[in-house]
Formats: structure tokens, C-alpha cells, sequence
């Protein structure tokens, strides 16, 4: 299936429902192909999505609701595109639910089945609100920079390091992230954050690069892996990890996370922006 066939930016009916074939699969592969990406992938890592309009009505009827976190690996053969995922989620407000156990299990298999593979899913009741995490990305700062830039593009180009120099250990990260939707053309804006291990990167060209996003549309998913791919190439990097926290939209953040070495999972704080 492909990005013009989902039901992003068309006119929808909505249900309440519960409707699991409401979830709409789409091929990593046609993204990654694309960008040289063949079945020797050179990464792994998880897709975090936060969905934040979730409800439900309990056996006697009275209304639930939670903030629901998916864990997507990205070995998965799939994504599933977002509005039919908001849908999906919509379809669960006039859905009688035995119990919050049963409703983490039915989200658990519907999207495992989308995604081709396990998907991990933890339900944040009310009582957990207030304990979830803000937090802003770590590291250096790139936005400090003072730099003019014309190129709104992907241009791979820009990215360049002393590779004639010794290894530095760093972690970078920029606010200025933005790209766009695919489909529909609106605006997806983030921030994202780069660890590595190798020659210093060119911290004004990093940024220029980042900034290039501006007009290119692309899933959240393709976005980070296509950096993760051209700063592998430019740059040459021993280890590379990426991290992005999109800001939400339809009730939906979406934070890839991609590494080539072992790290912990990052934490899912929700930056101020989402």
C-alpha cells in the first residue's frame, strides 16, 4: 500500500465504533529504497508514538481515558500512516471494554498486525498524569550558531568532518527541525538530537543540513533515516544514534529513534513544543 491510497487528506467518516481494519500499512521499503537502503539496513531502533485522544466506555458505559505510548520497532516491514492510526483510536469511543488490561491487549494486536511485527504498549491512566516526564533534548546546542543558509532541500553536501583528525565523542541537537507532511502538505515540526562516535562533524554544516528539511516531505520515520544515512556516508562515523521528537498533530506525537550501536532506549520526555 501506498501513501496515496491511505486515507491522509481525504474527506473521512468517523466512527466510535472499535474498527482495527481502519489501520492503514505502509512498506518501509518504498522510503528506504529510495534512498539506497537495501536489506542490509544500517540501524535499528524503535518508532515512539504518543497518542493522547484515547476514550473508551467501560462495561457499565462510563467513559475511560488514558495516553497510550506504542513502541514500533523499525526492523518492522511496516508503518502505519497516522490519520488512519487517529481513526483507529477514535473507533474505541463508544467501544464497551471490559477493563484497561483488555484494551492494552486488543491495541497490542491490532497494531502488531499492521506493523509485521511485536509492538509494545503502555496505558498512562489519569492517577499517572502528572508523573509523566517534560523534558527538553541533551547536549550541545546547534540553534547557538549564527550561519546564513538558502538550502530548504535535503542536500547531503553540506555535512562535512575532519576526517583527517582524531575521534571526538558528542551529542548535538537542534529545535529547528521541519518537514513535511507527505500527502497533505502540512507542516510536521521537531526537534532532533545526534550522538556520535568519529570525526568531528562540521557543527555550522550539520545545522545547515537540518535546516534543508524545510521543504521536503517526507514521513517522520524517512526523515531520521535519511539522515541517519547520508551522516553516515558524509561523515563516516564509528557509532551514530538520532533521535526526533515531532511535535503533535491529530492527537499524535511520532519520535523515531535510530542507532547502529547499543544504547538505552531514550526516555519518551515530552519536550515543551509536544
Amino acid at each position: 500500500m501506498t501513501p496515496d491510497q491511505s486515507p491522509l487528506g481525504k474527506p473521512s467518516s468517523y466512527t466510535e465504533q472499535y474498527d482495527p481494519t481502519l489501520l492503514f500499512p505502509i512498506a518501509r521499503s518504498l522510503a528506504r529504497e529510495a534512498i539506497g537502503i537495501d536489506a542490509q539496513v544500517p540501524f535499528f531502533g524503535t518508532d515512539i508514538w504518543n497518542a493522547y485522544e484515547l476514550s473508551w466506555l467501560n462495561a457499565r458505559g462510563k467513559p475511560q481515558i488514558a495516553i497510550a505510548t506504542f513502541y514500533v520497532p523499525a526492523e518492522s516491514p511496516n508503518i502505519v500512516e497516522s490519520k488512519s492510526f487517529k481513526l483507529y483510536l477514535g473507533s474505541f469511543a463508544q467501544t464497551r471494554i471490559e477493563s484497561i488490561d483488555a484494551l492494552r491487549e486488543m491495541l497490542k494486536r491490532d497494531v502488531s498486525a499492521a506493523c509485521g511485527a511485536t509492538v509494545s504498549v503502555r496505558l498512562a491512566s489519569p492517577s499517572e498524569f502528572g508523573k509523566l516526564e517534560l523534558d527538553e533534548l541533551d547536549g550541545l546546542s546547534l540553534d547557538r550558531l549564527d550561519l546564513e543558509t538558502d538550502v530548504y532541500h535535503p542536500e547531503s553536501s553540506l555535512l562535512k568532518a575532519a576526517l583527517d583528525e582524531a575521534p571526538v565523542e558528542e551529542t548535538l541537537f537542534s529545535n529547528l527541525l521541519k518537514s513535511n507532511c507527505p500527502v497533505t502538505g502540512q507542516p510536521d515540526w521537531g526537534s532532533v538530537q545526534i550522538h556520535y562516535v568519529g570525526p568531528q562533524i562540521d557543527q555550522a554544516g550539520l545545522l545547515r543540513y537540518i535546516i534543508s528539511y524545510r521543504n521536503h516531505t517526507g514521513f517522520h520515520e524517512q526523515c531520521v533515516e535519511r539522515m541517519f544515512v547520508d551522516i553516515l556516508r558524509e561523515c563516516r562515523p564509528v557509532k551514530l544514534a538520532i533521535y526526533a521528537r515531532y511535535t503533535r498533530r491529530g492527537g499524535l506525537d511520532i519520535n523515531p529513534f535510530r542507532t547502529n550501536f547499543n544504547l538505552p532506549m531514550p526516555d519518551n520526555a515530552r519536550t515543551a513544543r509536544q
